[in-house]
């Protein structure tokens, strides 16, 4: 909520109802400083908590398959930790628009969750090769593109997975950075496409922001996605929610709260 506005800013209240995502940093704290260009109008139906476990994530999801890869209805999608944050509002998302979703979790608990939010196929990594389980799922054609926010421990896999001409949309690192990759992989495994893309490079202009943050909320609000806080830590005990996260013991959107 705007607790005071600075000189020269027009488009805010005292009061107003608002949420950002992505830079600049320092989110761990009481209140703050923002660039007014920076903040989106909260819509009346979302509350407040639910937006601190939507914004970045659902923003993530939004750019990466609204533009990033243009998913259409019929294709076919393989996303890894699909049980986390981003991926439980992706799933949902890609099911909305008509694509079948197959996803990588660490136990049978996530594939469940997984498989409530829209993965038509959830594969746990930790028992299930998951490039053999794709080619299977897949007829052998493999899938249009991968969203992979693993990394290093994902990377060739996810290659492996790809149909002729399809994409690998790298967009984490949570197992570390991949390592040196020879280009020619790419046609050698049939044209694939590669990219790295983040947040920040598709909301640069203040017009990118509002319209990735109105696709966000028209999805909520339709119904068609839900964002689940599905765990919350006070903001004392941000630490402790770092090591929940880092040891993969959180399912779908993690919240800090201030008391």
């Amino acid at each position: 909520m705007v607790e005071e506005v600075g000189a020269g800013v027009e488009n805010l209240s005292v009061g107003d109802r608002v949420a950002y995502a992505g830079a600049p940093p320092g989110a761990y704290c009481e209140a703050r400083v923002m660039p007014a260009a920076k903040l989106v109008p909260l819509p009346e139906g979302i509350d407040h908590r639910i937006a601190a476990g939507a914004m970045l994530k659902g923003m993530t999801a939004e750019y990466l398959i609204c533009r990033t890869r243009e998913v259409r209805p019929g294709d076919t999608v393989l996303w890894h930790a699909a049980a986390g944050g981003v991926g439980l509002i992706a799933c949902q998302w890609l099911r909305a628009l008509g694509a079948h979703v197959i996803g990588t979790v660490g136990s049978d608990e996530k594939a469940e969750l997984t498989a409530a939010h829209g993965c038509e196929h959830p594969i746990v990594y930790t028992r299930d090769d998951f490039v053999a389980r794709v080619r299977e799922l897949t007829d052998g054609r493999g899938v249009q593109v991968v969203y992979d926010s693993v990394g290093r421990d994902t990377f060739a896999g996810s290659l492996a997975c790809l149909a002729r001409r399809g994409l690998l949309v790298s967009y984490g690192n949570a197992s570390g950075a991949p390592g040196p990759f020879d280009p020619l992989e790419l046609s050698r495994r049939g044209s694939l496409f590669l990219t790295r893309p983040t947040l920040l490079d598709y909301t640069a202009t203040r017009e990118e922001l509002l319209a990735s943050a109105s696709a966000l909320f028209n999805v909520m609000s339709s119904g068609h996605v839900k964002v689940e806080v599905r765990q919350t830590w006070p903001l004392a005990s941000a630490a402790d929610a770092h090591r929940a996260l880092e040891a993969r013991a959180t399912t779908g959107s993690t919240v800090l709260l201030v008391d």
